[in-house]
């Protein structure tokens, strides 16, 4: 009688712990982002207009580009309103943080730094480091590893992965930092620093449309591997999921090839960028 008793007291208690288990996955899923998404009928986006073909602002002050597309089809399959929040790079992690939109989508290179304050979804495109040369370095530099010498100054944008790199992979050279990339590029192509340190594909859209008339060398070839993926506060595993599943599904319909081959496979968007 006892070891049944004893039996039946040990399936109340795992009743019991199944039940309050259950209850707590519902109070987490109710508290969810991608609930409040839902509820409120608007899904709210950060980014920074100013990294082509990712975001950008075209010539009627639309904030057009493939990560606009990319969150134009989540709404869509939200069933929701989309809402572009444009803010300045160095304050976009703490909007993120702050509630001020309910994910990143701007070109956001995925490194253990920023995943300490945010989590990440899986990549959704896979990007790089890459140098533009000015033309009077072009003949002495023939390799990036040619960039780590007193002689040489480099620029890049400030608080991004181009940065990061240009400091770890050449601490020998003189580091030049600046608000915005192009600012960066057109310092190297004036001829007043000897090499640009940025993502492909930005100094791929540079070099064809300014550097390669201007004598500049492109070492196109990454030399670093950056995924970049969309950051969504933590604790939240139901939003991360639907995430994760949206862009396995856009990769398999071909909804996410129709996006990249309009920005990646073809230069004619950029006629309409200011």
């Amino acid at each position: 009688m006892k070891r049944i008793i004893t039996i039946l007291a040990m399936l109340s208690l795992l009743l019991c712990a199944a039940v309050s288990a259950n209850a707590a996955d519902i109070e987490l899923a109710k508290a969810s982002t991608l609930e409040k998404i839902v509820q409120s009928g608007t899904l709210r986006v950060g980014l920074e207009a100013g990294y082509m073909p990712f975001e950008m602002t075209d010539k009627k002050g639309n904030v057009v580009g493939f990560d606009v597309d990319m969150v134009k089809e989540m709404a869509k399959a939200m069933g929701v309103k989309l809402e572009l929040v444009n803010t300045a790079w160095d304050g976009i992690i703490p909007g993120l943080l702050s509630n001020k939109y309910d994910l990143i989508a701007s070109g956001m290179t995925v490194n253990q730094e920023r995943n300490l304050k945010v989590n990440f979804a899986d990549p959704y495109i896979i990007v790089g480091q890459t140098a533009l040369i000015s033309k009077q370095s072009a003949d002495k530099i023939t390799s990036w590893k040619d960039l780590n010498d007193p002689k040489y100054t480099i620029t890049s944008k400030l608080g991004t992965t181009g940065e990061q790199a240009a400091k770890r992979l050449f601490p020998k050279a003189t580091y030049k930092s600046f608000e915005m990339e192009d600012q960066a590029m057109l310092e190297t192509m004036n001829g007043k620093s000897d090499a640009t340190v940025y993502d492909l594909p930005m100094t791929s859209i540079f070099y064809a449309q300014h550097g390669k008339a201007a004598g500049m060398k492109f070492l196109n070839k990454p030399f670093t591997y950056e995924p970049l993926g969309w950051a969504i506060n933590k604790g939240d595993p139901d939003f991360l999921n639907w995430l994760n599943n949206f862009l396995r599904q856009m990769k398999n319909d071909g909804r996410y090839d129709r996006i990249y081959n309009k920005w990646f496979g073809s230069d004619q968007w950029y006629k309409d960028i200011q």
